[in-house]
């Protein structure tokens, strides 16, 4: 098995992805809470938190979600995911949609063409890591990714978190082989809570949008006070949505 990952509580799975920006630790607020009712799995991708940036033949996120459940014996599960972990999250209902039972999917991304926020974002990433200016990177991934609710912790906690990503995969050298994930939602059966945040950048506000419109059953909830990662910036709230839908 791949994956690094964390498990606590007992009853029904629920597997949280976490954003590209962070690891597993993003979820630290909401897995007290959502241990105490549900059997609560939550993994690193490569390259984040625990699990080393490595792999010996072309592999996909989704794919590597995928073998952890069947590791664990889990036929089926619930999936909350933010950001890529949403994507990630729609890539595996829609290729395998007996393993999954609901989704709660916060700024997902759905494999919408870059629009130009999208990409004047990764360019400034992109030109900053080139020029070895790491902590410069991070800067931005915090200012760009947390809205106006989060507080001085929560911005330090995800600085940690996306520096130690950006260390552990500039440190690997090339990238491992990685397939092109495909996200089809006409697949996808399992009922699903999109949230989008007012605070995002347009591109993940318009993935949000089309999810919940072509999914064949899902809720869209606008907030209007959320940036990116609305589960770090209001853990309290976002933490009641996903009890209250998954259960």
């Amino acid at each position: 098995m791949t994956l690094v990952y964390g498990e606590a509580g007992s009853g029904d799975p629920v597997v949280l992805l976490h954003s590209t920006t962070a690891d597993a630790r993003m979820w630290d607020p909401q897995a007290e809470a959502l241990s105490a009712r549900f059997r609560v799995v939550r993994p690193d991708f490569r390259g984040h938190g625990r699990t080393p940036y490595a792999a010996d033949r072309p592999y996909s996120d989704s794919g590597d979600v995928a073998e952890l459940l069947g590791a664990l014996g889990l036929e089926k599960a619930a999936l909350v995911g933010s950001s890529y972990g949403g994507r990630v999250a729609l890539e595996l209902a829609g290729a395998h949609p007996a393993l999954v039972s609901r989704m709660v999917l916060l700024n997902p991304g759905c494999g919408l063409a870059a629009t130009a926020d999208l990409e004047e974002f990764g360019a400034q990433e992109d030109r900053l890591l080139e020029a070895g200016l790491v902590e410069e990177a991070v800067e931005l991934n915090v200012r760009t990714w947390l809205g106006p609710e989060a507080d001085a912790r929560t911005r330090e906690a995800l600085r940690r978190m996306q520096r130690h990503a950006f260390e552990v995969q500039l440190a690997a050298g090339p990238p491992p082989p990685q397939l092109p994930g495909e996200v089809d939602l006409a697949a996808v059966e399992a009922p699903a809570l999109v949230v989008s945040g007012a605070h995002d950048l347009p591109y993940f506000r318009e993935s949000a949008r089309r999810v919940a419109a072509e999914l064949p059953a899902a809720r869209l909830v606008e907030l209007p006070w959320a940036g990116h990662l609305p589960s770090m910036e209001r853990p309290g709230e976002i933490t009641g949505l996903i009890l209250g839908f998954l259960s």
